[in-house]
C-alpha cells in the first residue's frame, strides 16, 4: 500500500510538470516561423529546404538564421508528440488506480455487513487512542443540514473534500474527531478535525478552507486562523491547513503528503 501511494503520488506529480511543460512548448512553438525544414545531403554539405506540405523552396546559407529556427520547431514538435504520449499513458495509470482505490473504499462505506468486520482493522493499536475515539464529545450542532456527505464509517460530514480527509486518516488509523468544539480565547471554534498523533499522542487540528473564492468566506478564515495562531496553535506546527477553490480543488495526492509528513 505505501509503495502504491508513493507511485500514484509521483505520477500525479509528472503529470503535472508534463502538464505545464507542454503548455510551454506550445507557446514556443506559436513564436516559431511557418514551415518545415529539410535538411538534404550533398556533396560533402547539407542543403536546407523549407516545405510548405506542398512544396518546397531552397534556402540559402544566408538565412541560417530561419534554418536554426526551423530545426528548433522540428525538435519541440517530436518533443511536444513524446511528451503528449507519456502524459496519456500516465493519465491511464492514474484513472486505472483511482478505480482500484474506490473498490474498497466503497466496500467500506457502502456494505455495512463488511464494514463491521473491517473496522477492528483500522483501530489505532492503542487502546487508549481508540477510546478517545469512542469516547462522546461536544459537536458542532450548527447547521447540521449540511451534513450530506456519508463516510466511510457511516458518519457525515459537509463536504466531499472533508470526506476525503476523513476517509484517508480512517484508513491510516489515525485517531480523530470530527468537529470536535475548542474553546480558543473564550470563543469556541469547531475544527474540521482534532487529531492525535498515533506515536507521541500530541494534539492536531486540520482546517478544510473549501470555498476560498467567496471573498465573505476567506475573511472568516483568516479571522479564525489569526485568532489560533495569537493563542498558540500555529499553522505548520499543531495545525494543518488546506485549501481549495473552485479553480483549484483538494486533490487526494495532497492529502496524503499531509499524512506522511506529519503523522506517519
Amino acid at each position: 500500500m505505501k509503495e502504491a501511494r508513493i507511485i500514484y503520488k509521483e505520477m500525479q506529480k509528472e503529470y503535472e510538470r508534463l502538464e505545464k511543460r507542454i503548455a510551454q512548448v506550445k507557446q514556443e512553438l506559436t513564436a516559431l516561423p511557418e514551415g518545415k525544414l529539410i535538411c538534404a545531403q550533398g556533396n560533402n554539405c547539407y542543403k536546407w529546404y523549407v516545405s510548405d506540405g506542398h512544396h518546397k523552396t531552397y534556402l540559402p546559407k544566408r538565412e541560417r538564421r530561419l534554418a536554426e529556427q526551423l530545426a528548433y520547431k522540428k525538435y519541440l514538435t517530436l518533443l511536444l508528440e513524446e511528451m503528449e504520449h507519456e502524459k496519456m499513458a500516465i493519465s491511464f495509470y492514474l484513472r486505472h488506480h483511482s478505480s482500484g482505490r474506490n473498490k474498497f473504499t466503497h466496500l467500506l462505506k457502502e456494505q455495512a455487513g463488511y464494514r463491521e468486520l473491517l473496522s477492528p482493522h483500522f483501530k489505532s493499536a492503542s487502546q487508549e487512542l481508540s477510546d478517545w475515539m469512542q469516547t462522546p464529545y461536544e459537536k458542532n450542532l450548527n447547521y447540521p443540514e449540511y451534513l450530506i456527505h456519508e463516510t466511510i464509517d457511516g458518519n457525515f460530514v459537509r463536504s466531499k473534500s472533508e470526506a476525503m480527509i476523513y476517509h484517508a486518516l480512517y484508513l491510516h488509523k489515525i485517531p480523530f474527531r470530527y468537529e470536535c468544539a475548542l474553546t480558543v480565547g473564550g470563543e469556541t471554534y469547531y475544527p474540521d478535525f482534532t487529531i492525535l498523533h498515533p506515536r507521541t499522542g500530541k494534539t492536531y487540528y486540520w482546517e478544510h478552507c473549501g470555498r476560498m473564492d467567496d471573498e465573505n468566506y476567506s475573511q472568516r478564515v483568516f479571522s479564525k486562523l489569526h485568532s489560533f495562531n495569537v493563542h498558540g496553535i500555529m499553522p505548520g506546527v499543531q495545525l494543518i491547513v488546506t485549501y481549495e477553490s473552485g479553480k483549484y480543488p483538494l486533490r487526494q495526492f495532497e492529502i496524503e503528503e499531509i499524512i506522511e509528513k506529519y503523522f506517519l
